[in-house]
């Protein structure tokens, strides 16, 4: 009976984690394209703040992108919207797209 008791209460304590992760969104910060470094894939990108890394004021900053075909999506000028994530590495764009 406490088994059942404990593996409940597990179920639950995971259930509530999961729900709990699932919700958190990644930040979508606004930005405008400078430069396409398509060998090296990177790209910089001239954004507004970006609160998940602390910086509270907008820059233009070259990032790496997680995937090199990412950069074929958009060309110098275009307005994005994209999400970065901090890694060993650096800071990655991990997410980019066209603003509408």
């Amino acid at each position: 009976m406490k088994t059942r008791k404990l593996m409940a209460g597990v179920f639950v304590m995971a259930l509530a984690v999961l729900s709990a992760v699932t919700t958190v969104r990644a930040e979508m910060i606004k930005g405008e394209v400078r430069k396409i470094d398509q060998a090296a894939g990177k790209i910089t990108l001239k954004h507004g703040p970006i609160k998940s890394l602390d910086m509270n004021e907008g820059m233009t900053m070259v990032f790496r992108v997680r995937e090199p075909d990412m950069l074929n999506r958009v060309k110098v000028g275009d307005k994005v919207q994209f999400e970065v994530e901090r890694t060993a590495s650096g800071i990655s764009v991990t997410k980019l797209e066209k603003s509408r």
